[in-house]
């Protein structure tokens, strides 16, 4: 059935459906007759807010007073919404939408009389600077989100902008009133105007409740007092409802209006409220309470009227599940990802399954089932114009309801299957209308109870030699809680407990860690399955106390632990990790919060996908930009965040064995690359806000600066925690050129070096500092033309020359040794090209090849002297048949041979061109075969030796184990350099 919902769009509805059964429309036709048809020929189809704004005007021309217009214009507007919806299948969201700026209109009109009535009495309301002082009526809920529904209230929360005095009146001391007594009185005669019931009705309701201190507060706040009161006595579930805030009038404060940029202060107080700067799994249980408190309110008020257990908003998996589900998601992970943001649920779906947060099927069977909850919701408010969201008890109104949604008598085979299965012969629209209801609001609370469950597992299970894992809650320190577990653990949990920082505690978090431990032990020692449903072995103890042995620093950081508390997967991937490799426990130690990776369900899907990262930080920027929160800070730490999750995500693939050593340096490369071209890009739009001449000579310009990038980078060897060695070119030619393509002159013009030398260094800062979130990498710029005693920087035309041998200050042979493995890697694409025949060109010069045989030689032996090594042992990077022996022989051959052999020019890898090298004869191919699988096998041991932190120096077992792998790397060098070389 929850295949089949109504779907409005795509239906005609019969005739026999009209919004005429609705009592309300009735009797606004009677009412109303011909201010109906007036409207109708002014406004035949979906009445906007420029219809609604000029219908209350000609209300108010043909003699009725504001408080009637607003009235009348919102019964016109609801008859017409009632026509558009019942008859023509408007969409959801049109009449949502008709509903919000029908709130906005009238309350803009309203605040205008409200103010101008005021104003005549104490004069307007001015700061110490003699500007008038803003006020702003606040939409929460539906109306905050542009969602309101037909026969809603709204819920308002008045704010001001700063205390003051009002100006008085013909210079009459009396007449003057503070700003806080002046807005009171305006609040109070704009709730007049709108919710005041009068022989027209009303406009809306109007629920002051969600203020500051809810009804005991006062009706206005300053921004002082409201800034004051989050600091000091928010509580969690005010944060979803501030979610879902915005200004609604007056209208030169929305976007767009004179006074928005002032308003925007308000916004940049209420988004720290909400969002938190950190993972904030702690808001779950603020939720909870939350919705356990209205269940029960629902449940209290159906008890013994079976017509109220059917709340479409309220009752289980109804309307306001959906908006919690959604809003969970959003505050717990909005403050790291703003693209997240948005008030509208329907909006939000799309965002939460882009950032992995929910399935893309659940995201749009939950839309579906919203929309359809909806428009249900609106035609039992259609009614009688009632704000209620029970289901009707009379039959003719279910069946009204039932067929304006496209249920028909009969319905479709599978509804005549269904109804029989499980509902007698009952086949009537109504019938249906209520088994769909069941079926989409079971579907909703599954989903809602799967996120927001409390924390305990359901069923007996095993306990896998956990004896007290199910028992009596104890805290961590509690003398009988070691007692429960496997003898081989108790010590271990027993030493952890006794420290001085778990006393301090709090009781509640020693429960909490108890019971992570209890359940860590028992996933531990339990036999899980694979993906093909066969048991596997268990993680074993090790596991545990690796995992107790991470938690130990992070006793204090409560929004971990309390996402283990919630997310059972979460653990259980991560003790699973723990118990594989001891390096993940380092770097999860040093960024914490990457442990939130392991509740997305694509964690070990694919690999790294370029192009993705970058328009998800982009999409990020943008969303921080429109948050008003894009400074550097923010923009720093969204870099970090992004790219230990990356890092994160391979490394659990890696483990996983789904990734081979050289996929890993891949996917490890192309990440630092895609993240230095984002920090260029994003640090060069901060160089350009910088005072000063360098600031203002790079606005306007895009940076003609590349990197280049040598070693591990360079051969995307990359391997965790590998620095970064990196050259900076910029385009000479061009930057001698101002943004209009003129030359540039002038004293205050620096000069395109000094200009680069900042942003450099700005570039530098952005890559290494480490901020709250981290660092991103270690930077070296030592292969940079004269070392570290040369510029940071280096033009296009000085670099090229300085390669080519051009002048007294020239590239060493070690350089050129480096240069076979540098490429481009970030920046302006045109000098990739450039650096590129460069590369080449220096790379193909003809060259001495004993005088090179004699330096490379050398150049090793000095590297092998730095690193001594016992005869006994085998350092697989750096004794003889080592790592470097292959990379040595590689250079050389490329450097020797190039020019006779154009195909060892491309930047491939050792191993592809050891292949290359044997194609045009120059090594005997079964050596080259030899020497490029023991250079594999040399980068899996030493890649597995640091995941587990052990030695890359073999001895033992390890060592003869490896030493064919030896000895093929030093038949290689026989062959390359001769017998005396080595």
């Amino acid at each position: 059935m929850m295949d089949s919902l109504p779907d409005a769009a795509s239906r005609a509805h019969p005739s026999t459906v009209t919004a005429a059964h609705s009592r309300y429309v009735q009797r606004i036709r009677r009412r109303y007759e011909s201010e109906l048809a007036d409207f109708a020929v002014a406004t035949p189809g979906l009445p906007r807010s420029a219809d609604i704004a000029a219908l209350i005007a000609r209300l108010q021309t043909g003699g009725r007073d504001l408080t009637s217009a607003l009235r009348v214009a919102r019964q016109l507007v609801m008859e017409r919404l009632a026509v558009l919806d019942v008859e023509q299948s408007a969409p959801m969201q049109d009449v949502t939408t008709v509903m919000t700026e029908l709130a906005e209109v009238t309350l803009d009109h309203a605040l205008a009389a409200a103010k101008a009535e005021l104003d005549l009495k104490h004069g307007a309301p001015l700061n110490e600077q003699g500007q008038r002082i803003d006020f702003w009526v606040i939409g929460m809920g539906k109306l905050g989100g542009r969602e309101l529904n037909v026969s809603s209230d709204i819920d308002l929360i008045y704010v001001y902008e700063e205390d003051g005095l009002t100006a008085g009146v013909n210079g009459q001391p009396h007449t003057q009133v503070t700003a806080h007594e002046y807005f009171a009185l305006v609040a109070r005669k704009l709730s007049t105007l709108i919710a005041d019931t009068t022989e027209d009705g009303f406009v809306f309701r109007v629920d002051l409740a969600l203020r500051p201190n809810g009804n005991s507060g006062p009706p206005v706040v300053s921004m002082g007092m409201l800034e004051e009161y989050f600091l000091v006595q928010g509580r969690e579930w005010e944060r979803f409802a501030w979610l879902k805030s915005r200004i609604v009038a007056p209208r030169h404060c929305m976007p767009g209006g004179a006074h928005h940029a002032r308003a925007l202060a308000l916004r940049d107080l209420v988004m720290p409220f909400v969002y938190r700067r950190y993972l904030d799994y702690g808001v779950f249980e603020g939720l909870r309470q939350l919705h356990r408190k209205i269940r029960d309110e629902a449940t209290r008020r159906a008890a013994g009227r079976a017509d109220r257990a059917n709340d479409v908003k309220l009752s289980r998996g109804g309307i306001r599940e959906i908006e919690f589900t959604v809003q969970l998601l959003q505050v717990v992970r909005g403050g790291q990802f703003p693209e997240i943001r948005t008030r509208s649920t329907l909006k939000a779906l799309p965002r939460l399954v882009a950032r992995g947060l929910i399935p893309e099927a659940t995201a749009t069977r939950l839309a579906e089932c919203y929309i359809f909850l909806r428009r249900v919701e609106h035609r039992i408010q259609f009614l009688d114009d009632q704000q209620t969201h029970m289901v009707p008890t009379q039959d003719a109104d279910v069946d009204w309801i039932a067929r304006s949604l496209g249920l028909q008598q009969g319905g479709t085979h599978e509804a005549q299957a269904a109804s029989t299965a499980g509902h007698g012969d009952c086949l009537t629209a109504a019938c249906q209308l209520l088994h769909t209801l069941c079926e989409v609001r079971e579907f909703v609370a599954m989903e809602f109870d799967a996120l927001l469950h409390d924390g305990r597992e359901g069923g007996s299970g095993s306990n896998g030699g956990c004896k007290g894992c199910n028992g009596p809650a104890l805290p961590v320190d509690h003398e009988d809680f070691a007692a429960r577990l496997p003898a081989e653990l108790a010590p271990h949990v027993t030493e952890f407990a006794r420290q001085p920082k778990v006393a301090m505690l709090s009781d509640t978090a020693k429960l909490r860690l108890a019971k992570l431990i209890g359940r860590a032990t028992k996933l531990a020692l339990s036999t899980p399955e694979d993906a093909d449903g066969d048991a596997t072995e268990p993680l074993g103890l090790d596991a545990v106390r690796h995992f107790i042995d991470w938690l130990n620093p992070l006793l204090r950081r409560d929004s971990y632990l309390s996402l283990l508390a919630e997310r059972q997967e979460v653990l259980r991937r991560l003790l699973r990790l723990l118990g594989l490799a001891k390096w993940p426990m380092r770097y999860l130690l040093r960024h914490p919060g990457v442990i939130d990776e392991l509740a997305d369900p694509r964690l070990l899907e694919g690999r790294f996908d370029a192009t993705a990262y970058q328009r998800e930080l982009n999409e990020r920027h943008t969303a921080w930009a429109r948050a008003g929160q894009a400074d550097e800070e923010a923009l720093m730490d969204t870099l970090r965040r992004a790219h230990h999750a990356e890092i994160f995500r391979t490394l659990v693939r890696d483990i996983e064995g789904l990734l081979t050593v050289e996929q890993v340096a891949d996917d490890l490369s192309a990440l630092a690359d895609a993240t230095l071209e984002t920090t260029l890009r994003w640090s060069w739009r901060e160089l350009q806000q910088r005072p000063g001449k360098q600031g203002k000579w790079a606005v306007g310009r895009e940076p003609h600066f590349a990197v280049i990038a040598y070693g591990k980078l360079g051969g995307k060897e990359l391997g965790y925690g590998s620095d970064l060695d990196v050259v900076f070119v910029f385009d000479d030619q061009q930057d001698a050129l101002d943004a209009d393509g003129q030359a540039d002159a002038g004293p205050d013009t620096p000069s395109p070096i000094d200009a680069y030398l900042l942003f450099a260094r700005k570039l530098i800062n952005w890559l290494t500092l480490r901020t709250a979130a981290g660092e991103l990498f270690d930077i070296d710029t030592a292969l940079r033309p004269n070392g570290n005693s040369g510029l940071l920087v280096t033009s296009y035309h000085a670099f090229d020359d300085y390669q080519r041998q051009r002048g007294s200050n020239t590239a060493w042979t070690w350089e050129h040794q480096a240069l076979t493995r540098a490429r481009w890697c970030a920046g302006d694409a045109g000098l990739a090209e450039r650096f590129e025949n460069t590369r080449r060109g220096v790379l193909s010069s003809g060259r001495d090849v004993a005088a090179l045989h004699e330096e490379v030689v050398a150049m090793r032996q000095r590297l092998r002297d730095a690193h001594p090594c016992p005869p006994e042992h085998f350092d697989i990077k750096h004794s003889p048949g080592g790592m470097i022996d292959v990379e040595f022989a590689v250079q050389f051959l490329v450097l020797a041979h190039s020019h006779a052999h154009p195909a060892l020019m491309d930047n491939l890898g050792n191993i592809a061109l050891l292949v290359r090298a044997a194609q045009a004869g120059l090594i005997p191919a079964d050596v080259a075969e030899a020497a490029g699988q023991a250079y594999r096998e040399l980068r899996r041991i030493q890649h597995r030796a640091r995941l587990n932190e052990a030695p890359t120096v073999l001895s033992g077992d390890a060592l003869q184990t490896a030493l064919h792998h030896r000895d093929a790397v030093c038949t290689l060098w026989r062959a390359v350099f001769g017998d005396s070389a080595h």
